[in-house]
This record gives C-alpha cells, sequence and structure tokens, in this order.
C-alpha cells in the first residue's frame, strides 16, 4: 500500500514582497486568466529546511554548497584537534579535493577577489551533502592518511546515511546521476487565490546630520515593489519513498511530524526588514491517502472576487473544503483520514470531512495514522 500525505493551507500575505524574480518584483503568474502572486516551491523549501536546521540541529540536516572539498578539510582539522593530532590546513584541504575528485566529482579552481585568501576547489554546481556524510568522509580521510583512496571505498560515503532534506527534497548530481536521491516531498508554487498585481512603494530616507543642520531634502530616494494576497499552498509526502530514502520507518515517520511543523510555521524571508510579514496560516487541511496525491488549486481556477463581503478567506476555505468533497464524490478518492485546524470559524467548511484539531495535535495524529509499527502491506 502506497501512503502519500496531502498539505493544503491558506495563508493572508499583507503587503510584502517575500519572494522577487530578478527585476526585484514580487514573483507572479496567471491561473485561471488572472494574474496572481506567487511564491516559488524553492523559497519556501528553503525556509522549510531553516524550520528543521533550528528544531532538530544542523546534524540532521544537509548542507548545500559548492564548497564541499572545504567543508569536509574544515572536519578533518576539527576532528584531529579533538584528538590531539594535527592536520595542515592545506594537507586537509588536498587530502579533501582528492577525495572528491575520486568519488566522481568535477572541481574547479574558483576566482578569487585581490587581498582574499586561496580556497580550495568548488564543485560546478551547488550539492547536497548531510552532516553525517561530510563526517564520514573526514573520518576516512583521517584513517586513510597517504594511501591512495579508492572510489569503490569513498563512493558509499557520500550516498548512504542521507539528511531529512536530502531524503524529502532530493539531490541531482550532474557528475554521476548515480548518487542522485529521488525527492519524496512535492512542493507546488504557492498562488493567490484571487487576482492581484504590484504595488510600487516610494521612499525616501533621511539624512541625520543634514537635518540636524536644519537643512532640507532627502539623503536618498527609491521604490521597493510589494504585493499583498491570500495564497493556497499545497505539498504532498510520499511516506514509502521517504522510508527508502532514510532507510528505517521509525526515522521517516519522526521526519515526517517535522515536515508538519516546518510546512506551516515556515516562511520565505525576502524583504521581511521591511515588511515583517510574519504570518501564519488560517487554514491547514491535511489527509492521507493510499492512493495518489490529489491538489485542491482547481478551487480556486475562478479567482475569488468577494463582492458579498464575506472575506477571501472564507469563501476560500467554502471552496476547498467544496472541491475536496466533490472529488470524493465523483471519483470515491476519500482519505484514510483527514485533519483541519483553523482560525476562528474558518475549519467549519470541514466538519463533515475532517477532526479539527491544533497543531500539536495534527502532528501526532497524522504521525500516527501512518501506522509506524509498520504493518500496513
Amino acid at each position: 500500500m502506497s501512503l502519500v500525505i496531502d498539505f493544503h493551507a491558506l495563508q493572508s500575505l499583507p503587503p510584502s514582497n517575500v519572494n522577487r524574480d530578478d527585476t526585484g518584483a514580487p514573483k507572479s503568474a496567471i491561473f485561471g486568466g488572472v494574474p496572481r502572486q506567487r511564491v516559488s516551491s524553492q523559497s519556501w523549501k528553503r525556509a522549510m529546511r531553516q524550520v528543521f536546521e533550528k528544531e532538530l540541529g544542523q546534524e540532521q540536516v544537509g548542507y548545500r554548497t559548492k564548497r564541499v572539498a572545504g567543508l569536509v578539510a574544515d572536519r578533518v582539522v576539527a576532528l584531529t584537534e579533538e584528538r590531539g593530532e594535527k592536520w595542515d590546513t592545506s594537507k586537509a584541504v588536498e587530502a579533501a579535493e582528492d577525495l572528491f575528485k575520486t568519488a566522481g566529482f568535477s572541481m574547479t579552481t574558483p576566482k578569487v577577489k585581490e587581498g582574499e585568501d586561496a580556497r580550495s576547489s568548488e564543485t560546478g554546481y551547488l550539492m547536497f551533502l548531510s552532516d553525517h556524510q561530510v563526517r564520514a568522509a573526514a573520518e576516512h580521510l583521517i584513517s586513510h592518511d597517504g594511501e591512495k583512496l579508492q572510489k569503490n571505498d569513498v563512493k558509499p560515503l557520500l550516498d548512504t546515511a542521507h539528511s531529512i532534506d536530502i531524503a524529502m527534497f532530493g539531490r541531482m548530481v550532474a557528475d554521476d546521476p548515480t548518487y542522485n536521491v529521488d525527492a519524496s516531498v512535492q512542493v507546488a508554487h504557492a498562488i493567490g487565490i484571487h487576482g492581484s498585481a504590484p504595488e510600487f512603494d516610494y521612499f525616501t530616507a533621511v539624512d541625520d546630520v543634514v537635518e540636524d543642520a536644519e537643512e532640507t531634502g532627502a539623503g536618498m530616494i527609491g521604490t521597493v515593489q510589494m504585493m499583498s494576497s491570500t495564497l493556497y499552498r499545497y505539498a504532498t509526502v510520499d511516506v514509502e519513498s521517504l522510508v527508502a530514502n532514510l532507510g528505517d520507518r521509525a526515522v521517516a515517520t519522526s521526519a515526517i511530524g517535522a515536515f508538519v511543523r516546518a510546512f506551516i510555521t515556515s516562511l520565505p524571508s525576502g524583504k521581511q526588514n521591511t515588511f515583517a510579514a510574519n504570518t501564519l496560516p488560517e487554514l491547514v487541511y491535511v489527509t492521507v491517502r493510499d492512493g495518489r496525491p490529489i491538489s485542491l488549486v482547481n478551487a480556486f481556477e475562478v479567482a475569488i472576487k468577494s463582492e458579498d463581503g464575506t472575506g477571501r478567506r472564507q469563501e476560500g476555505a467554502a471552496r476547498m473544503a467544496a472541491e475536496d468533497r466533490g472529488i470524493r464524490e465523483a471519483y470515491g478518492f476519500t482519505p484514510l483520514a483527514a485533519f483541519v485546524m483553523g482560525i476562528g470559524d474558518l475549519a467549519e467548511p470541514f466538519d463533515d470531512l475532517a477532526e479539527k484539531v491544533s497543531l500539536p495535535e495534527l502532528v501526532e495524529k497524522v504521525t500516527d495514522a501512518l501506522d509506524p509499527a509498520g504493518d500496513r502491506q
């Protein structure tokens, strides 16, 4: 039986710019023929990884960097110092670079600015390594000091014991696809449930010294773009794929509990010092299914206008519930378990569809619904 967990949320953002394009404008997309605000899946996955690191610690989260050789070299130096030994930094860097070349990675010498210290070689793309993989590589270099490295020995060091974010969001290695990890979590781009367009904030900054001298005029002027929307967010977890990536059902179940919290509490950080758009989802609906994942985004194919004054959040909640109810009636796709949490009366449209819970209860009930004892066939 293949289990999937679907996460749906409505989250309103005030004027903000949490995720911008190359021109500095809030990202957008056309859906149902109407321009909407969009927050990319990449930015929200990054925010979730930051929640993982804060709650679980760096040892449970991967490093995403081109500077993998420097990362391993630093660990070699730290471990040998702890043990009363001493590896010169240049020796550790050279050994780490050799390890990655032996593993089949293309390494390039980075450009450095005048006056900067030379850095270790880098991969040509961002590489995802777990803390365990970094430590295992460092331990291998220490224990094989001066020996010629063998690919068959090195490769497993970088391709076992994945961190939860590698297991969930996947890893692609251009140099050798055998290092790839298929993502067990899909995250959709969040889109507005109503039409919206960017606005411009014209601002001025005062020069304090000029002001104290009783002179007039702005120290600088500029504009920043912003949007405000109620967003529909969606993500889905393939439970069996996650178990395979992590190698242990109990570990996967614990990781899913962490994902529940991260999906709900994470928020991309773009321009937050300017806008402080620190909101939480006002409605979260979660289903556990024994089939394929199902998004409810088509509930908003016709953009909400809320001309009757009920508010976009209320109509959005009603539409989500109606879409789910219609799918159950038309296709017979009834989830094994369903839970809803909402602010005020926003959860009421789901009264006949889901059990109402709080966030701590949601984490517990979702993980319980997965049958962590492994009795499902």
